[in-house]
C-alpha cells in the first residue's frame, strides 16, 4: 500500500494577498489556480520550490467560524515545517523580505531551525535537517 498526504488546507483571508505573500516572499510556485464558479471559490495549490509530495491548498474563509481560525489554525503552535537545503541562504533572503521571525536561528539535535510567521500569523519552522533527523532527509 502506498499513501501520501497530497494537500494541506490553509485558511486565508484573501486569495490574492496570500498568493502574493507565498509567491513573492517565500518563492513558492503556483501549481494551480482554478475558479469554481458554482461555489464562488478558487482551487489554489502552491508549493515550495522542489516540493514533490505535498502542496498547500489556499482556502479563503467563507464564514465566521473559518475567519476566526485565520492565523491560528493550531492554537499558537508551529503549523507548518519548511525544510531547506541551505538555512543561511533562506534565512537571509526571508529576513531581507521582512518576514517576521519570532524565534532566532538555533542549532537543535535535529537541525538548524528558526520560527517565522506568515502574513496571518501562522507559525512556520524554517528547518535544515541534519543526520539526526531520521527519516526526514531525502538523499
Amino acid at each position: 500500500m502506498h499513501q501520501r498526504i497530497a494537500h494541506v488546507a490553509l485558511v486565508v483571508e484573501d486569495y490574492d494577498k496570500a498568493l502574493d505573500f507565498y509567491i513573492n516572499k517565500l518563492d513558492f510556485r503556483l501549481i494551480e489556480d482554478t475558479k469554481i464558479e458554482e461555489q464562488d471559490k478558487r482551487w489554489i495549490l502552491i508549493a515550495p520550490p522542489g516540493a514533490m509530495e505535498c502542496s498547500i491548498l489556499l482556502a479563503q474563509a467563507s464564514n465566521e467560524t473559518q475567519k476566526a481560525s485565520i492565523g491560528n489554525q493550531t492554537g499558537g503552535r508551529v503549523f507548518l515545517f519548511l525544510f531547506t537545503d541551505d538555512f543561511d541562504r533562506d534565512f537571509k533572503k526571508y529576513s531581507e523580505r521582512n518576514i517576521n521571525f519570532i524565534r532566532p536561528p538555533k542549532d537543535e539535535t535535529y537541525g538548524r531551525v528558526a520560527v517565522f510567521e506568515d502574513l496571518y500569523g501562522n507559525r512556520w519552522d524554517l528547518l535544515q535537517p541534519n543526520k539526526n533527523n531520521k527519516g526526514l532527509i531525502h538523499e
